[in-house]
């Protein structure tokens, strides 16, 4: 599968999603970015400014691609997620159907409950890596292996 992810940064926050309010959610309980699948014949580029439009209302003016995150889990599926920032946008936020939208400031992250590899790839953009590769290996909710630009993290 071919995914999505884009922090929306605007006064030393992000946009964050509390994955609250789907049913057989993965993401249930977990605060993640905004984003979703490709759509056939849709680009990295289309379906990121597609999701964050569907899940938020705003409309990206300039994005950027910051990497390319691969998750494995142990039954043998992957994942690759193209993680994109912006903090250039127009509109207003509307409810959305996926979770609780809130801004949340960059120093709090890490008091919220989120997957553990996305702490990793956070930290990347707080260091303003440049593009990057991440792999992240999980045995079911537990991160076991985490490989950033093929060093072992």
């Amino acid at each position: 599968m071919i995914t999505t992810l884009c922090y929306i940064e605007k006064d030393n926050c992000y946009l964050m999603l509390h994955r609250n309010k789907k049913a057989q959610d993965i993401n249930q309980g977990k605060w993640i970015g905004i984003g979703g699948k490709l759509e056939p014949r849709e680009s990295c580029d289309e379906c990121n400014l597609r999701e964050v439009k569907e899940e938020t209302g705003l409309d990206l003016v300039e994005a950027k691609c910051r990497g390319i995150i691969t998750f494995v889990q142990n039954d043998g599926y992957t994942e690759y997620m193209f993680l994109f920032t912006s903090d250039s946008f127009m509109g207003e936020l509307k409810e959305c159907d996926e979770g609780t939208l809130r801004w949340v400031s960059k120093d709090e992250l890490d008091t919220l409950n989120m997957w553990e590899g996305d702490r990793i790839f956070l930290d990347c953009l707080r260091k303003d890596l440049p593009f990057f590769s991440l792999k992240l290996v999980y045995n079911g909710d537990n991160l076991v292996e985490a490989w950033l630009n093929n060093e072992k993290v």
